[in-house]
């Protein structure tokens, strides 16, 4: 049963850290950002934001510098919408899964165009 309750916490701090970012958040080295998953503990004391950002590798760290730089923000507005006895701390990850996915579908689209060639 803790199972349920700590992905239904991780969902609704993945909605509200979402309006966030995109409503409250004005730092100019935040590029597009998408919140993918939230992983919450099973205390509810700490949570993994994994985020995917666009752009190169730059803007990809400077979206992490300022996730983490609003990280305190972040955790108290989100702290004051869900009303739990412990904020959970927040922590954000880059999401490599979705360049892992390009990835995968480059290699098979390479496969599928030299077997059509041969």
């Amino acid at each position: 049963m803790q199972g349920k309750r700590t992905d239904r916490v991780g969902h609704l701090i993945q909605m509200e850290l979402s309006q966030l970012i995109l409503h409250k958040l004005k730092d100019p080295r935040l590029g597009f950002v998408t919140i993918t998953y939230v992983s919450v503990t099973p205390d509810l004391k700490s949570a993994c934001v994994f985020y995917s950002s666009l752009g190169d590798e730059k803007a990809r760290r400077d979206t992490g510098i300022a996730l983490e730089k609003a990280c305190g923000f972040l955790q108290r507005q989100v702290g004051a919408v869900l009303q739990l006895r412990n904020t959970p701390r927040l922590k954000f990850l880059y999401d490599e899964s979705i360049d892992k996915g390009l990835e995968v579908d480059q290699v098979l689209r390479k496969i599928h165009d030299e077997d059509a060639n041969a």
